[in-house]
């Protein structure tokens, strides 16, 4: 959890070389996001460039790498922790909350849990287990958008204000912001963005140019129409 809560946090998913990772580093965010356990995932890595990449990060001196996948293995994603070092695991799909509890056991370095909740048309299809889901031991909770064809992770589709408004009464956790996220839109988000527990935002699609590129300029002007900052302390 954040300890600034005045300080928000940028993360950029979908990081795949060192040059992205530069270009991340260079145009502001704090976090990047490294697919691994994404069946056909468009930015799916192995696990020697996860590593190479989170050493990349780190060395950045304010990246920090953030594992996203869809793996529940709790052994498998145990080994992985240990052999790269990541201490940010982001659980993008169904993972039960038996499982984050299993996880948060298992590993006994630093670790943040980040557990996305998927909004259908409105509706959180976890809604029922966010409380198992925060006793398990989640410390963020990642709003993402699931497409009326059950497509999850970097759609590109907005979530509605309202619907986030709504939501986040019924957890006490932080949680980031993501779906569709550009540059311009930070206004729809004014409520979302002035809440409490609100602790910053995940691009992917915005990030990118046409041909599907990080652009730097795309991530600077997101950084800038949020108004995010660098290096939030977490705990």
């Amino acid at each position: 959890m954040t300890k600034n809560r005045d300080r928000k946090l940028l993360k950029v998913c979908g990081a795949t070389t060192r040059d992205d990772v530069e270009l991340l580093a260079g145009a502001g965010a704090d976090l990047v996001g490294l697919w691994h356990g994404v069946p056909d995932g468009p930015s799916e890595v192995s696990i020697d460039t996860v590593t190479q990449l989170a050493q990349a990060a780190r060395a950045t001196g304010q990246l920090e790498p953030m594992l996203v996948t869809f793996l529940s293995d709790v052994e498998i994603l145990r080994q992985i922790v240990e052999r790269t070092g990541i201490q940010w695991i982001q659980l993008h799909a169904y993972q039960m909350p038996v499982m984050v509890k299993a996880l948060r056991q298992a590993v006994t370095s630093d670790l943040t849990i980040v557990k996305v909740l998927h909004l259908r048309a409105g509706k959180c299809l976890e809604r029922p287990l966010i409380k198992a889901y925060e006793a398990a031991g989640t410390d963020l909770f990642l709003l993402d958008v699931v497409t009326d064809q059950g497509q999850i992770g970097s759609t590109g589709q907005r979530l509605h204000p309202k619907a986030v408004v709504e939501l986040v009464p019924s957890f006490t956790k932080p949680f980031l912001l993501a779906g569709g996220i550009s540059a311009n839109n930070s206004a729809d988000y004014a409520a979302v963005a002035q809440h409490p527990l609100f602790q910053g935002i995940d691009v992917d699609t915005g990030a990118r140019d046409q041909s599907g590129r990080f652009q730097g300029t795309n991530i600077s002007a997101i950084t800038r129409g949020w108004r995010t900052a660098r290096h939030v302390e977490v705990a």
